[in-house]
């Protein structure tokens, strides 16, 4: 199988089978050699059956939608299919978006509110339809768009869905779904879901996929089953046992085994609930250490109101950090060195750099060193995230990608991989919480938590559960 990039479009050679054996735990690979065409390097990449047909979709300018749980390479294909619009678009045709700030400035792209030009989306669809209307620069984006990326689905409401559906085909006066624009959708439902669906779960439409418009808007609908992040056949049936929201008593007992009274290890993340409970851990443990406070600030360039959307990220507009603190890497920078989003150390001490753009961030002009729980030592320097419409840079951060990590929130720890987490169990409310959670560790070695845990706090939403059993089943 060739996945040979030429001319700007990505071409696939199609050789392998579209029946997939629906096991979380497979672990059947298939190598494609990359070609780049004026660049002898190949560069090999494994892709599992169902992700090549999500390519193939996409060649053919169809739209898809893509779940799986959690650790099956979601973010990973999503990535990798952005940068495949773009060869067959352009990077202006191509709109990157995502329900949260953090999702959305990880990706480089901005909240699906914002592309929209729609606010809160609390009136109908024909008053947001004129606001949009009145709006030339959004108006503009609807039109141009060829391509739009949606990531967290699970956290997008049905009737926002429909909404912007509508909005597409009117403005873009094509009686078609979303006007012609290719959609690629991504999420796990039986994660976070909208925030209102407590509220509103007796009526509407809640989830996405219960928009009118749902079904019609793809060609495509994968569900991804070989799980990456975990490598325990016992912790990934775990694990999709809690995601349907179902713990028997061999799942109850590997659990109760984790379960430590005495507070845990400083290198261990805890993650909460609530971001109340994660800044008062935080702050806590910093002045704790009684070390000089090093303090970087933000700096921001950009338009408004693309420039406010830069403190939903994971990048703190303040930063306040000293010798001695626990700290996680809210970027890439290095991953065959095990520098990743989610790596976690403590600082060793700083040193002062007069190159670079540290200036614009610390007075003081400090750069941290940071000694990671993976073996070695890295000072780390400024980065920036940008909220991009197209191939136009709206706003941008620069700041340290690190944050404090003696707690994280776990609405914020969605996404990553973590080594060893602790969590109160009894503190989850909500559908998905507690999966989300621990679905983070690689093994089940690594998690601790405190107080009795109570397995009705381990909930599936039905409709949800409905869902999947009639389209990925």
């Amino acid at each position: 199988m060739i996945l040979q990039l030429s001319y700007g479009v990505v071409s696939i050679v199609r050789n392998y089978s579209t029946k997939v054996t629906p096991k979380c735990c497979t672990n059947q690979f298939k190598n494609i050699n990359v070609k780049i065409p004026r660049n002898p390097k190949v560069i090999k990449v494994q892709w599992t059956d169902q992700q090549l047909q999500v390519f193939d979709a996409i060649v053919r300018r169809e739209s898809v939608f893509i779940t799986g749980s959690a650790g099956t390479g979601k973010t990973k294909l999503i990535e990798e299919v952005i940068k495949s619009l773009r060869k067959i678009y352009g990077k202006k045709e191509v709109c990157v978006t995502a329900s949260t700030g953090v999702v959305a400035c990880a990706l480089g792209g901005q909240t699906l509110h914002s592309f929209a030009g729609v606010g809160l989306a609390e009136a109908d669809a024909d008053i947001l339809l004129s606001r949009v209307l009145d709006n030339k620069r959004v108006s503009k984006r609807w039109k141009m768009v060829k391509a739009l990326v949606v990531d967290e689905i699970s956290m997008v409401e049905g009737e926002l869905f429909d909404k912007l559906e509508y909005i597409a085909r009117m403005i873009r006066e094509k009686d078609e779904p979303w006007g012609g624009i290719q959609l690629v959708v991504s999420g796990d439902f039986l994660q976070l879901p909208p925030v209102n669906v407590g509220k509103n779960s007796g009526r509407g439409k809640v989830f996405a996929f219960e928009a009118d418009s749902w079904e019609h808007s793809f060609q495509l609908q994968v569900g991804l089953n070989t799980v990456f992040r975990q490598s325990d056949p016992e912790l990934i049936r775990l694990l999709q046992g809690i995601r349907s929201g179902e713990l028997d008593t061999e799942g109850l007992e590997l659990l109760e085994k984790r379960r430590c009274s005495r507070e845990p290890e400083e290198t261990v993340v805890r993650l909460f609930p609530r971001i109340t409970d994660v800044n008062q851990v935080n702050e806590m443990r910093l002045k704790r250490l009684g070390e000089k406070i090093i303090v970087y600030e933000a700096f921001d360039t950009g338009d408004k109101p693309w420039i406010g959307q830069l403190d939903r990220g994971m990048a703190p507009k303040k930063l306040q950090l000293c010798k001695g603190a626990r700290v996680m890497l809210t970027k890439n920078l290095n991953v065959k060195g095990k520098l990743v989003n989610g790596a976690t150390g403590t600082i060793m001490g700083f040193k002062i750099v007069v190159e670079g753009n540290i200036a614009k961030i610390c007075g003081g002009k400090l750069l941290p060193i940071v000694k990671f729980d993976s073996g070695g030592e890295k000072m780390i320097e400024p980065a920036t995230w940008n909220v991009m419409v197209g191939d136009r840079k709206c706003a941008t951060r620069l700041q340290l990608p690190l944050i404090l990590a003696w707690a994280m929130s776990i609405h914020k720890s969605q996404g990553m991989t973590l080594d060893r987490l602790h969590t109160n169990l009894s503190e989850a409310f909500g559908f998905g919480m507690i999966y989300v959670a621990l679905s983070r560790l690689r093994s089940l070695d690594g998690l601790s938590f405190s107080s009795d845990l109570d397995p009705s706090k381990i909930r599936a939403h039905p409709k949800v559960l409905e869902y999947y059993k009639k389209h990925f089943q």
